[in-house]
């Protein structure tokens, strides 16, 4: 159970305020420094730093990401009874904490090395993790991507209804293609699987590469956990190479098999609809929203998405300089 730490009759808005109010009760919560916090990232959750304290918090944004925080915990502490390189959460703070109408989450800050994170590196951690024999976690839920989508759509935020009927259209063209990968053979066993695989879930430290985010953990079907990486060098100006590199290291190539334009169409999907409850808290999140939105509707892969920025209402003093890859929306 979530330690209750802020009861409030109504759920803290996740404005700048609201986020600094979360972050300073957390702080009191777990006896950890807040001075010098920065938000990294809103789009999901909102992330952020306590340099101080060497420690992240991670606020849900939204009734899907909070239903989903207690197989976050689940899975990190499975990930790191295994000794497999994930983050890990405080040990100074109990996980996760309820405050303010919200659920928040306290890790372990990593070390980052100079070097980026490598689809190389992301292989390895797949493979690792796709050979896993132990049983999961009792609770960890099947994978249904499909389903997560459409409570996004319900719990939209400033979405034109025209804007949503297309996206529900999508959904159920989705959803049939999703059904009828039932007939096509699997690449790899089916099991555990991260969810969201891609080069902005993996931090390059000085010991190597460790995963994050387990907002998507689930047992499924593991060709899942390769659709990202293949989906970002072909939407992202990601650079050359990044699939290719991506396939040496684990060893298949997802792009060659039949069921990966149904898995792409999903995940394309899934990357316009995962900010759609926090549109209006971060208004930072529409243009790039919008593009992804119209390129979608017009079937046009030409036109190269970008990562979705940092809250442009945090304080100055408070916004993080790290916008690269790993900016990129953790849906």
């Amino acid at each position: 159970m979530p330690r209750t730490v802020h009861p409030a009759q109504r759920r803290v808005q996740l404005s700048a305020e609201g986020i600094a109010a979360l972050t300073a009760a957390a702080g009191r919560a777990t006896g950890l420094p807040t001075t010098g916090a920065r938000l990294l990232k809103f789009t999901n959750n909102a992330v952020v730093l306590l340099p101080r304290a060497g420690a992240v918090l991670r606020i849900a944004g939204s009734n899907e990401v909070r239903a989903r925080v207690p197989v976050v915990v689940a899975a990190a502490r499975w990930l790191q009874g295994l000794g497999l390189p994930a983050v890990r959460l405080h040990p100074q703070a109990p996980n996760p904490l309820a405050i303010g109408g919200h659920l928040v989450t306290v890790w372990q800050a990593v070390q980052t090395a100079a070097a980026p994170a490598t689809a190389s590196g992301l292989a390895e951690i797949l493979r690792v993790l796709h050979a896993v024999g132990a049983p999961p976690p009792p609770d960890l839920p099947d994978w249904n991507v499909v389903a997560a989508i459409r409570r996004r759509l319900g719990e939209a935020d400033g979405v034109a209804e025209g804007d949503l009927a297309f996206l529900r259209e999508e959904l159920a063209a989705v959803e049939a293609m999703v059904a009828a990968l039932q007939e096509v053979e699997p690449l790899v066993p089916s099991g555990v699987v991260h969810g969201d695989a891609f080069l902005g879930n993996v931090i390059a430290s000085p010991g190597g590469p460790v995963i994050c985010d387990f907002d998507g953990v689930s047992v499924g079907p593991r060709e899942w956990d390769l659709v990202p990486v293949a989906v970002g060098a072909l939407r992202f100006d990601y650079g050359t190479g990044l699939q290719a590199e991506f396939a040496r290291a684990y060893g298949v190539d997802v792009t060659a098999w039949p069921g990966f334009p149904a898995l792409r169409r999903v995940r394309e999907l899934q990357l316009v609809t995962s900010v759609l409850p926090v549109l209006e808290a971060n208004p930072a999140l529409r243009p790039q929203w919008r593009v992804r939105l119209e390129t979608l509707r017009r079937r046009d892969s030409s036109v190269r998405w970008t990562p979705y920025p940092a809250a442009d209402h945090w304080p100055a003093d408070h916004r993080s300089a790290d916008h690269g890859p790993a900016g990129e929306g953790r849906a």
